[in-house]
């Protein structure tokens, strides 16, 4: 079979990395820099078939992240970040609030959550921008997205190559999409948001396999500079993010830790803790912000596992930064210490 290869991008976005054609796709899908290997059906079949060997410690195990009420965040004016639990934050830098990945309630009113939200979703207003690092129903619910815009009619997204096909039935044309190193146009002053790298998938049914793009996003302002590292396996892209924006301080990364086992069917779409904490290492950054654990059970650990390691490493000094575990509903000052 002959190898289409094209480059899709963005034409109205810039770059900020030179010698970037855009996202490769092979034969009308996308594909990461480094070919992720996808787990064979047999591999799949025999994890599911052959059971957990750590069935009991995960159902010994009844960890829950810390939660608080917190309704009055969406309304101040301060420099916050505030976890609603897996891979949702409410960011305000600079006056602009951000919400990433948004899903607050059952995954496609099935998978329940094990910690709820930390208000109602009609506390969530006045939000800018909605960022989506990929259309994977953990991600991109549709149900939470909707009550989100009833209360935020403005809000525009900032998505990846592609991922219109699933906001414009949210009935809304307001969005964005980006190829990985670009930037996107943001109206206010002294904000900069840009499209990277990521080692991941999509899909939403059966033949919409990697027909929509994912990644990471990088937010700065004067005041501070966030990563947020979306899903992703462990790669090469940390260590080129950190040589592209050599002349900044990435003040807080945004890293996910769980959904890693098995590690036949998961190491190449999610990082275990030890990965994150590498990756976080290579991108030298001063914070690490633990997400995509605890509030849904998507794989074989135990749901407390990988918080747990990632304390023991920071504990063994190898996690080189301050490790910031925040409650569900903790509303946590953006302040630079360094």
């Amino acid at each position: 079979m002959n190898k289409n290869i094209t480059y899709r991008f963005n034409p109205q976005l810039s770059f900020v990395k030179e010698g970037i054609k855009g996202n490769k796709m092979i034969n009308g899908k996308y594909v990461n820099d480094k070919r992720r290997k996808h787990p064979a059906y047999s591999t799949i079949l025999k994890w599911q078939l052959g059971g957990n060997p750590q069935a009991k410690e995960k159902k010994a195990d009844n960890y829950k992240p810390d939660w608080q009420e917190n309704k009055t965040v969406f309304q101040s004016k301060e420099n916050v970040l505030m976890w609603l639990g897996h891979a949702c934050f409410f960011i305000r830098i600079n006056g602009v609030s951000l919400l990433t990945d948004p899903c607050l309630g059952r995954v496609s009113g099935l998978l329940k959550r094990n910690v709820a939200i930390p208000c109602d979703v009609s506390d969530i207003q006045n939000i800018d921008y909605i960022l989506m690092s990929h259309g994977h129903r953990d991600h991109f619910d549709v149900s939470s997205l909707k009550k989100i815009l009833n209360h935020n009619p403005h809000a525009q997204f900032l998505a990846p190559m592609d991922l219109g096909s699933l906001i414009r039935p949210l009935n809304t044309q307001n969005y964005q999409e980006a190829a990985w190193y670009q930037q996107y146009k943001i109206t206010e002053e002294n904000l900069q948001i840009t499209f990277l790298p990521a080692i991941h998938w999509n899909r939403r049914g059966l033949l919409d396999f990697n027909d929509m793009l994912w990644g990471s996003f990088l937010i700065q302002s004067p005041d501070y500079n966030i990563y947020f590292a979306g899903d992703t396996a462990y790669g090469e892209h940390f260590k080129q993010i950190r040589s592209t924006f050599s002349n900044i301080t990435i003040d807080t990364s945004i890293m996910p830790i769980g959904a890693y086992k098995p590690a036949i069917v998961m190491q190449g779409s999610h990082v275990n803790p030890e990965e994150s904490v590498k990756a976080f290492n290579e991108l030298r950054s001063h914070n690490f912000v633990p997400m995509h654990f605890g509030t849904y059970d998507l794989s074989d650990e135990p749901i407390g596992e990988p918080i747990r390691k990632v304390r023991e490493l920071d504990s063994q000094g190898i996690l080189k930064g301050n490790l910031k575990e925040l409650a569900v509903g903790e509303a946590w000052i953006l302040e630079r210490n360094h």
